[in-house]
């Protein structure tokens, strides 16, 4: 495990128990959380619409059995899902259930904790887990506060100190204490009846008078606008629910420096694991929705405390999570907050008890305001437009092709090709740039640039090891993982013969690759986990690997734009 200087602690308060303002999130009641009971039960609804529904000649009496069924499921998923889940654990992960005694010999303060919490509550003694795992982790599932189970990793007791180790159970318990198994089963249920609704509808659309089609096809539509929206409201209120945990546990434990802490060190020790895997982590994909935090998130923060014991160095990473609007967008898709705002918030906490703040949060907002809206929100809104440049070139093409389809009716054909190749082009330039110019950086400067982008490559030059596969669990893999002095990163490998010049690549060239030190050149970029999209690879040994994102672009670009001249060439007279 790799040598690491602690982070400078600033303390907890004298006493637990204080109340805390909570000022993430609306009203706890509006919140809840994705599981695997919601999982199930999308399934399931989907699966009704499909048999009873869309194959019924009759609709209605089809969403007259369907809608039964899905609610009895829920309500039999809500009362026998703990003990289903048991099995699940004991198959996939072989969980320890083990005694408070047996929590208290490795983390005396959570044992204290647990007790407390269980006292206040009224709740009797929550059955405890433990996951031979060394990839650091928490979960709760249940249906009722008394017959809650709290599992844990092994993992947690490796890379967090007692006091951080009670927070993150803390955080579980919050969970239990807000009921929020109920508050699942019944946001989920309701999303899975605006979808039977919208396909009742669409069913009925095909049949009867124009008028009832028309009526049908608005209930339809307004119907799958519902489950979309409600498909991400639950999204939110499961980040609410984390908010809200961690608010909690700071409360309860009268430490939220120790919980900042707790969540940088998981990061820290899921990138850690990573490293060394052969396959991907069993526990934290099968756990991604209910654990502590998301694995997927773990590199940027991971790799910043992996070097560094100053909390301001770790604090930059957050700019990004806190006011890059790329970060407000990805999370949209998640099911907890970027770890930037969890901590800003548990900083908001530390104030309230007048303690010093852990990683200075004050500090980094204050820089954070001092960033350039207009290159944040310009860029963005720009690569908004950038994503769908091939669709607004076909399209600005097809309108020019209209309007001069008078001169030569073969412009309806040619501009709009002209236009998609145009389109292609100038977003493959903008993903893309000239590189020619790129600047030696680590990864920890890299992921500190707030102003980084998942579109907008930034040529930049690495040199590390390489480590591994980007893909731990799959053989053939052609992405690569590089380790410079201060973190780790992905690269992207592209073959010019697509796919099977991908797969040829991982099968023949990339073992003999790992181990090599190496200097590379790409294009960086950051989304929820930042990537380099590979250029060239050089390794002291003389070899070279060369990768080609930028091939296929070009050649459909200019393909498409040669074609559409073509077809106006051979349309007008000699």
């Amino acid at each position: 495990m790799s040598s690491h200087a602690p982070l400078r602690k600033a303390g907890r308060a004298a006493k637990a128990g204080v109340k805390l303002i909570q000022k993430t999130g609306p009203n706890l009641v509006l919140a809840s959380g994705v599981t695997i009971s919601l999982l199930f039960g999308m399934v399931l609804a989907l699966s009704l619409a499909s048999v009873l529904i869309l194959n019924s000649p009759d609709p209605v009496a089809g969403l007259a059995i369907a809608l039964p069924i899905t609610l009895i499921f829920n309500v039999g998923a809500f009362f026998l899902s703990p003990y289903l889940m048991d099995l699940t654990q004991n198959w996939l992960y072989n969980t320890r259930w083990v005694s408070l005694a047996e929590i208290e010999s490795l983390s005396p303060e959570t044992a204290k904790v647990i007790q407390k919490v269980c006292k206040q509550k009224k709740l009797s003694s929550v059955r405890l887990g433990i996951i031979d795992d060394q990839n650091p982790t928490a979960f709760t599932y249940g249906s009722f506060p008394n017959s809650a189970r709290l599992v844990v990793s092994q993992g947690l007791f490796t890379y967090l100190d007692d006091e951080e180790i009670a927070t993150v159970y803390a955080h579980e318990l919050g969970h239990i204490v807000h009921w929020d198994f109920a508050v699942m089963t019944l946001a989920s249920t309701l999303v899975q009846i605006t979808y039977l609704i919208y396909t009742t509808a669409q069913r009925m659309g095909r049949s009867g008078g124009d008028k009832a089609k028309d009526a049908a096809g608005t209930v339809a539509a307004v119907a799958y606008l519902f489950y979309i929206a409600g498909t991400y409201l639950l999204l939110y209120l499961s980040r609410t629910r984390e908010y809200f945990a961690d608010h909690f546990a700071a409360e309860t434990t009268g430490n939220p420096n120790a919980l900042s802490r707790a969540l940088v060190k998981i990061a820290y020790g899921i990138l850690e694991e990573g490293q060394r895997a052969t396959e991907p982590s069993r526990l934290l994909e099968g756990t991604r929705a209910l654990g502590i935090y998301d694995a997927k998130a773990a590199t940027s923060t991971g790799t910043a405390y992996r070097i560094s014991s100053e909390p301001e160095k770790i604090g930059r990473v957050f700019l990004w999570d806190m006011f890059n609007p790329w970060g407000w967008w990805m999370e949209l898709n998640s099911t907890h907050p970027l770890t930037g705002k969890r901590v800003r918030a548990l900083s908001t906490y530390a104030e309230q008890l007048g303690l010093d703040i852990e990683f200075d949060m004050g500090r980094i907002v204050g820089e954070g305001n001092l960033l350039s809206k207009r290159r944040l929100y310009g860029n963005f809104v720009f690569d908004l437009l950038l994503y769908s440049a091939e669709i607004l070139g076909l399209a600005v093409g097809f309108a020019i092709g209209i309007a001069l389809y008078a001169v030569n009716p073969m412009m309806m054909a040619a501009c709009p090709l002209i236009g998609l190749g145009v389109g292609i082009l100038l977003k493959t330039l903008v993903m893309f740039p000239n590189y020619q110019q790129a600047e030696h950086l680590d990864v920890l400067t890299l992921m500190s640039d707030p102003y980084a982008s998942p579109l907008r490559g930034q040529p930049a030059q690495l040199q590390g090891e390489l480590i591994g596969r980007g893909d731990a669990g799959y053989t053939f893999g052609s992405d690569l993982k590089l380790q410079d002095r201060t973190g780790m990163i992905y690269l992207r490998y592209a073959s010019r013969f697509g796919p099977i010049g991908n797969f040829l690549f991982g099968m023949k060239r990339v073992k003999s690759l790992i181990g090599m030190d190496v200097r590379t050149l790409g294009w960086f970029r950051r989304g929820v986990a930042p990537w380099m999209d590979l250029i060239q690879l050089e390794s002291d040994s003389g070899t070279v690997v060369n990768s080609y994102h930028r091939f296929w672009s070009f050649v459909m670009g200019i393909g498409a734009i040669a074609i559409g001249i073509a077809l106006l060439f051979v349309s007008f007279p000699a």
